[in-house]
């Protein structure tokens, strides 16, 4: 992709977004609070359940700012497990919004899924391992019989289809 060139928006990549919501919305919803501050280990220094919802906040920040054209990252100190968890899905609800708008975007849709879409995936799993680990875990689920649709970012999601332990 040449400097300034502008990319369209694939079908494809608003269902990755929504997978994305419906994912993550398993693994933080119904979390108790005290989940927020959990560590695995407390000699390690890796990020508790808070510090990777709020980093994935700040993921989903960057890549509206870098679909915009923008490059600036910041990041957020942890809030309480609501409000990060409402940061989530207020952050997928604005990148959804701006995928959906017909406005091209200012950076190619793989280099989108391959740094901030990817590595949100990534810690979204981590989440759901701490939760098993902290004994608040989520039921496995079929995500491929999943009913996940574009545009379909916010809290309520749809209901499983297939759990299972």
């Amino acid at each position: 992709m040449s400097a300034g060139e502008k990319v369209s928006v694939s079908r494809l990549f608003r269902h990755t977004v929504a997978t994305l919501a419906y994912r993550g919305g398993k693994a933080v919803r119904g979390a108790p609070e005290e989940f927020s501050a959990f560590r695995a280990d407390p000699s390690t220094g890796v990020r508790t359940p808070g510090g990777i919802l709020a980093h994935i906040g700040d993921l989903l920040d960057w890549a509206l700012e870098l679909a915009n054209g923008g490059r600036a990252w910041k990041d957020s100190a942890p809030g309480t497990w609501r409000e990060d968890v409402e940061r989530f899905f207020a952050a997928l609800e604005r990148l959804d919004a701006r995928l959906a708008s017909g406005e091209p975007l200012a950076c190619s849709e793989e280099k989108l899924f391959q740094g901030p879409i990817a590595d949100a995936l990534a810690h979204v799993g981590q989440v759901a391992l701490l939760r098993r680990l902290a004994g608040a875990s989520v039921k496995g689920e079929n995500y491929f019989v999943a009913d996940i649709a574009a545009g379909s970012v916010g809290d309520s999601q749809s209901p499983p289809v297939r759990e299972f332990d």
